[in-house]
């Protein structure tokens, strides 16, 4: 069964058939994937709910919308229409974020453009002394935000937001240490897989002509929400390698600018530091 709904993904182009045919297969049965081999026998209904499934992929719907849910580092998070779908190479952003709130006792991290919200929860979840903001425009992707939120029961500051307000999370000036963000920083026109033309909400992969149409609004809300000495991580397209980085040495508060791969050698984030002295600054929710 599974032999089969992989020649049929792979014919329809899925990257990776075989291992989305045994979760699938998995998902209907109830069981983990790792216990597949165990399973002794298949009923009638649960073979077509999963030929049912199967075809629902070769037509290129993601994988977590079928099933509901998308692995995040150490989450399971709800995802659905209108979430974009948790991509691992935002894992590495999420650890240096998590790396960088662990310095300190009382973290305050922000989340911006934070989807259903893989990088804020998996930062509540790995510091808990971290007071953590998720900031989203969708809503959409606020609903799922909220849903992961409550299920999780982390106490993460959900906020409805935009990053191009000025008064965005205005009380939080100057008090942030760590500001994530994995915006929308494909350029228009960009060749995109099925999954992401078809499913994934346009406003969340795509960045103006350039990408960069919200990076530059992010940048502006880092530029003030920084405490002296706090840091800032941002996703971007692989073609910003350079551009980013002159985007923030522009913006002349930003030092310590370095560029990140993923792991497959691509550029991948970038990172700096608000400059400053922090000497005099209390870091932290207090």
């Amino acid at each position: 069964m599974i032999a089969d709904a992989s020649r049929r993904l792979a014919s329809a182009g899925v990257e990776s058939p075989r291992n989305d045919a045994e979760l699938l297969a998995a998902f209907v049965l109830g069981v983990s994937r790792g216990r597949l081999l165990l399973v002794d026998r298949v009923s009638a209904a649960q073979a077509a709910a999963f030929g049912s499934l199967v075809a629902r992929r070769a037509d290129r719907e993601p994988l977590q919308y079928i099933t509901g849910t998308a692995a995040f580092r150490h989450l399971e998070l709800a995802v659905g229409p209108g979430a974009f779908v948790p991509r691992p190479e935002t894992e590495l952003l999420a650890g240096w974020g998590i790396d960088a709130a662990r310095e300190l006792p009382e973290p305050v991290v922000v989340d911006l453009c934070a989807g259903p919200g893989p990088i804020a929860l998996s930062i509540a979840t790995e510091v808990p002394g971290a007071t953590v903001y998720a900031v989203e425009k969708s809503p959409a992707a606020l609903a799922w935000l909220r849903r992961n939120a409550e299920e999780l029961a982390l106490g993460t500051h959900v906020v409805a937001g935009d990053v191009t307000d000025p008064e965005l999370l205005a009380g939080l000036r100057g008090r942030v240490d760590v500001l994530l963000s994995n915006p929308p920083y494909v350029p228009e026109g960009t060749p995109v897989p099925p999954e992401v033309d078809r499913f994934d909400p346009a406003t969340a992969v795509f960045g103006g002509p350039d990408g960069l149409a919200v990076v530059r609004p992010v940048l502006e809300r880092a530029a003030e929400l920084l405490r002296p000495g706090g840091v800032v991580a941002i996703e971007h397209d692989e073609e910003h390698a350079t551009a980013l980085p002159a985007l923030l040495a522009a913006q002349g508060q930003f030092d310590r600018i370095a560029g990140h791969v993923d792991l497959t050698g691509r550029p991948r984030f970038t990172t700096a530091r608000r400059s400053g002295d922090s000497s005099s600054w209390q870091t932290g929710s207090s």
